[in-house]
């Protein structure tokens, strides 16, 4: 890891860290991480913290068996080369290609995970054992900081890995799984908020999450140098290898299984000849099974063993017995809901909402709401509307299992009515672009001409919504001090403001009052803030 993070002032990521000169806008944006951490840690329970470690743990098993397999297929490989080079030489030097790619990203994706895992809990930081699981800073500080962040050329070595391995795969259905697992696209939502997809893997992500993400690209890493592996061998004779490395594995569906749900597992003789039928026994028990699928209920929580072995006749009319055990977790049901825009809905407005469920696909969650409704517009993602200001809404998370429906929690959430909009005049700056004069600044007389009117808005970093503006008043002062009012009764400037607009000298000032504004809620409001023009 110290040769993939030294560019940085030769110091390894734990070490004291170089500050940077930050602009405003991003002060005011970690400004704002802060206020949504607090509110986080009143929503998530640690249980959710704790369930990504499950998951970690899982995937751990399942690379290690995959990393055990493949092993298995290169040692074929330097035994076939050393009886038959002319013969293994081309598929050798392939293999061996596919392996070091492979362990290049698999280290580099290591490597993150410990310079996370450090920069959460110093420099004795131990990834099996991370004390501040909930830290939202550490991965932006090795994924996203400027000049030393690791983010783009993790990006850029998976694009990489996924174009070259691809290049050893002929099957569609294959090419299809690894392109998936190693897919570089983003949500369409997260385009639209400027986000790549470094951003929105490591943005503000705990430190047992973006473990997680980076423990299972490498699993991703291992399964698919297995399947290369495997069609790599198919042009080869391995007939003899593969009796000499006889054995019985067991392929689950999952290895993490939300309490209630199905247990899935393939369970084979691996490189068997397929004219014979094994004799599977699960402990000491005989079992029957239809296209070697095992399955069963999992009613409680916890690690727990597959454990068995599986009985064959070779060629010599002798018996092959070789064992198997399959490790996995059942975790208890659990869920989790998230505003996008902050931790309260706002009365008569779409907020847009995000439920996931660890474990369980988007097309098996139930989301419904009290004190409103509650729509999907795509999966995980719905819009929540609640109705009445000052109450509380209540969103409830299901999953379908095979069990049936299974509760996985209630969500409260509290109603706030929609903020009062700012007024503006819209006019287009020198280059052309669409902009806004909120005042406290001079404000041309030629640009005051060329506009229609005014409009309103809530546009806060957060929220973006518009209101129709009804009504306004202009007060401009003649030169013994006297007010003179002019109203519209819409969002346009009256002929009568336009005449008194031509009529201002330089230094002139009125003010834009009363202004009568509907949100989308349907309310009317006055707005309490008046817009000051200085004419320039």
């Amino acid at each position: 890891m110290a040769e993939q993070f030294s560019n940085h002032n030769n110091k390894a990521p734990h070490s004291s860290v170089k500050k940077y000169r930050i602009t405003p806008r991003q002060k005011m944006i970690n400004l704002m991480y802060i206020v949504l951490m607090a509110m986080l840690a009143l929503n998530v329970s640690p249980d959710v913290l704790n369930g990504f470690s499950l998951v970690e743990h899982s995937l751990n098993r399942s690379t290690a068996n995959s990393t055990k397999q493949n092993a298995t297929l290169y040692s074929n490989f330097d035994e076939q080369m050393k009886s038959n080079p002319a013969k293994v030489k081309e598929w050798y030097d392939k293999a061996i290609a596919v392996k070091r790619m492979s362990d290049s990203l698999f280290n580099y994706a290591q490597d993150l995970k410990i310079a996370i895992v450090k920069e959460a809990d110093g420099k004795d930081g131990d990834i099996n054992n991370i004390q501040n699981k909930d830290d939202l800073e550490a991965a932006n500080q090795v994924m996203l900081a400027p000049s030393r962040g690791q983010g783009q050329k993790l990006f850029n070595n998976i694009v990489s890995f996924r174009e070259k391995i691809l290049k050893y795969v002929d099957d569609p259905t294959e090419r299809n799984i690894i392109s998936s697992n190693f897919n570089t696209d983003i949500p369409k939502e997260k385009k639209q908020l400027g986000k790549n997809w470094i951003e929105y893997m490591f943005e503000s992500t705990p430190v047992v999450a973006a473990t997680v993400l980076l423990t299972k690209l490498q699993n991703d890493v291992r399964y698919a140098e297995g399947q290369v592996l495997h069609t790599l061998a198919k042009n080869i004779d391995l007939k003899d290898v593969r009796v000499n490395e006889l054995n019985a594995y067991v392929v689950p569906n999952s290895r993490t299984i939300v309490q209630g749900g199905k247990f899935s597992a393939h369970i084979i003789m691996a490189a068997v000849d397929t004219t014979q039928q094994p004799t599977i026994y699960i402990g000491n028990r005989q079992v029957s099974l239809k296209n070697n699928l095992y399955e069963f209920i999992c009613n409680s929580t916890g690690d727990f063993s597959l454990d068995g072995h599986i009985e064959m006749t070779d060629a010599t009319g002798n018996i092959v017995k070789r064992s198997f055990q399959q490790k996995y977790s059942v975790v208890a049901p659990s869920a989790t809901v998230s505003a996008d825009l902050m931790n309260v809905l706002y009365a008569g407005y779409n907020n847009p909402i995000s439920v996931s469920v660890p474990g369980v696909p988007s097309n098996k969650i139930i989301a419904t709401m009290t004190g409103g409704s509650l729509q999907g517009v795509g999966p995980g993602k719905y819009i929540a509307r609640p109705t009445t200001v000052g109450s509380t809404a209540e969103i409830s998370i299901s999953s379908q299992t095979d069990a049936g429906i299974q509760k996985m929690g209630v969500y409260k959430f509290r109603v706030r009515k929609l903020p009062d909009p700012t007024a503006f005049i819209a006019y287009k700056d020198e280059k052309g672009n669409p902009t806004k004069y909120i005042g406290g600044r001079g404000f041309s007389k030629s640009d005051l001409l060329a506009t229609d009117g005014i409009g309103a808005a809530i546009d806060d970093g957060l929220l973006n919504i518009d209101f129709k503006v009804v009504s306004f008043e202009t007060v401009f002062f003649d030169n013994m001090g006297n007010a003179i009012p002019e109203v519209s009764n819409n969002d346009k400037f009256t002929d009568r403001q336009k005449d008194i607009f031509r009529r201002l000298s330089r230094g002139r000032r009125f003010y834009i009052t009363r202004v009568n504004a509907i949100g989308p809620d349907g309310t009317t409001r006055v707005l309490p803030q008046a817009l000051e023009v200085i004419v320039r």
